[in-house]
């Protein structure tokens, strides 16, 4: 994709009952670093393996707003529709992928207001979302979904709420730990200062995390968005047992400042930390 969309951190899986040298030809298609020689599930995000995965195909997404200028704070529908890329029809199958078909993130310009929802099909090949958009302003929609025989897809859209101004928000650090709406997140980072280009592990750190349970199939979800909303960024745990630890790698694509969604979920409560974390170039 021409974008910086996603980031996705490699990991690796062997069979112990298989010889070491048979092909790894099971990969899983959200995590293409866990592969294993013989049908199962991916060890990090529970997928089941896939025999050979086809190479990368962006799949056209089209994204309909009604009213095509919404107004702040109305109502306001996106629908979207998904085309095969080699015959240009509608898209009318495909994978749940942590429990869904379609996941969507929306992000405010100014990186205030940020939501995780998933589109309902009212047709087949359709997605559509009713809700609203609360200020003026620039939108950043991430469409998080995988075409059967396809690839999974992170595709970006931008929409438009009349009014305010397009300029990047002024962001300064924080990594101070978040009180949510039941537990306590802290996080620390390797190294401290991460590096455009370079893996920087995530480690966040739960209390209490007795009740701690697995949100839309994974023990976390994360959205990192660049502080001029060029970079956006879905991953799940590099490690996470439902313990007070997890840990995510993440790859930073470019020196600049990013804010962070990080989801848990506890005794049936989502909980949302925020952080901002600012990326710089090697030395």
């Amino acid at each position: 994709m021409a974008l910086a969309l996603a980031a996705f951190v490699l990991a690796q899986s062997y069979s112990t009952t298989v010889p070491t040298d048979a092909p790894l030809d099971y990969v899983c298609p959200m995590d293409p670093g866990v592969r294993s020689a013989t049908p199962g599930k991916c060890s990090r995000c529970g997928m089941t393996l896939v025999f050979r995965i086809p190479d990368p195909v962006e799949y056209p997404l089209n994204l309909k707003v009604e009213p095509h200028a919404p107004q702040p704070g109305r109502p306001v529908t996106l629908t979207f529709e998904i085309k095969d890329p080699n015959t240009g029809a509608a898209v009318k199958d495909f994978e749940i992928v942590h429990e869904k078909l379609f996941h969507m993130f929306i992000v405010s310009q100014d990186l205030e207001y940020f939501i995780h929802e998933h589109p309902v099909i009212p047709e087949p090949g359709v997605f559509r979302y009713q809700g609203q958009l609360p200020k003026p302003g620039m939108y950043r929609v991430l469409a998080d979904f995988y075409p059967s025989r396809g690839t999974p897809q992170l595709t970006a859209r931008t929409i438009f709420v009349p009014g305010g101004e397009l300029r990047p928000p002024r962001l300064s650090p924080d990594l101070a730990p978040k009180h949510t709406s039941n537990m306590e997140v802290e996080l620390t980072t390797e190294p401290s200062e991460p590096i455009a280009g370079s893996k920087t592990m995530l480690f966040f750190h739960l209390k209490p995390a007795e009740g701690l349970q697995k949100y839309i199939g994974a023990w976390a979800h994360m959205l990192a968005a660049s502080d001029d909303l060029v970079d956006l960024i879905h991953t799940h745990p590099f490690l996470a047992d439902g313990g007070p630890q997890v840990q995510f790698n993440v790859i930073f694509p470019r020196a600049r400042t990013y804010r962070m969604w990080v989801q848990f979920q506890r005794n049936g409560v989502v909980n949302t930390a925020v952080f901002t974390i600012p990326v710089s170039v090697l030395k």
